[in-house]
């Protein structure tokens, strides 16, 4: 085929094009992105990278036409697919969670709207749990907190012991010392109320990789934070050193300003940026900018 055949085909092509072709392609493309970007975070993405491997070897094949080798190649990509459906299926169902909790999804699905009620409720929670955290860490007494953002934890919290309290840093302490029934296992906070303690959280996904020097808690606190968009607070009882979890991540050596202003942008300025629209929304996001420098 020569060049001037190609051009001609491409012409045809493009003068076939409509509008809604174009809008068709256009979104098809943006959907791919979407998939390559959620695969990419997860290890689902080695193993599209071997099927592209085993696509390219079987055109070579095709080409060469080596048989043998392409009929092997041929079944092997038949179950690559339903492979890595059922080898990844948790590292996709993370995956669609975490679309399921960005800004489209919760605006699609409308829920997470914000009030000045709740906004109340988590500006006392916060400062609740600062000043808990302090006092904890000058005692070295340990101490796990999960703030709830959009996922819910409703497994997490019918393993514990439910409270309904209102955070204060008698309540915490009085959980968290060692020798009360509620010490051992994480509280786990919803709508700035303390909703249940005692809860037993999920391990985190490649364990025997976290450091040795890491306990339990901090360990809970990954796991957690793997499976879900929870910010979680940990009080180490043998250092007394404050420490945040958040998408599979450990931050160390918070102060009580640094853990404030964290929770505060995590939690009440992200349930703000979701309920307010468009415009006033940019100007909020554009302000925090400038504070952060």
């Amino acid at each position: 085929m020569s060049f001037h055949d190609i051009k001609d085909a491409l012409f045809s092509i493009l003068s076939t094009l409509e509008i809604i072709d174009i809008f068709d392609i256009a979104f098809l493309a943006y959907i791919i992105y979407l998939l390559l970007k959620l695969i990419r975070e997860t290890r689902a993405g080695q193993l599209v990278k071997g099927i592209l491997l085993l696509v390219g070897g079987y055109f070579v094949c095709k080409f060469l036409k080596l048989k043998i080798m392409a009929y092997i190649l041929e079944q092997a990509l038949s179950v690559g697919l339903v492979s890595m459906i059922v080898l990844f299926q948790p590292e996709l169902r993370r995956a669609l969670e975490k679309f399921g909790r960005t800004q489209f999804g919760i605006r699609f699905l409308g829920i997470g709207q914000a009030s000045d009620e709740l906004t109340s409720k988590w500006e006392n929670a916060i400062e609740a749990i600062c000043d808990s955290c302090v006092e904890l860490s000058a005692s070295f007494t340990g101490a796990l907190i999960v703030c709830e953002r959009q996922v819910r934890l409703g497994e997490q919290i019918e393993t514990g012991t439910i409270m309904n309290a209102t955070p204060s840093k008698e309540v915490f302490g009085n959980i968290f010392y060692p020798k009360t029934p509620l010490h051992d296992g994480a509280v786990i906070m919803r709508d700035g109320i303390i909703l249940a303690a005692a809860c037993f959280l999920p391990k985190p996904q490649n364990d025997a990789i976290i450091n040795k020097k890491l306990g339990s808690r901090h360990r809970a606190a990954i796991g957690m934070s793997e499976n879900s968009d929870a910010v979680i607070i940990v009080v180490s009882e043998e250092t007394g050193q404050i420490s945040v979890a958040m998408n599979g991540v450990l931050t160390r050596d918070y102060t009580r300003e640094k853990l404030r202003s964290l929770l505060h942008r995590e939690i009440i300025e992200e349930k703000q940026d979701i309920s307010i629209p468009g415009k006033i929304q940019r100007s909020s996001r554009s302000k925090r900018r400038k504070n952060d420098k």
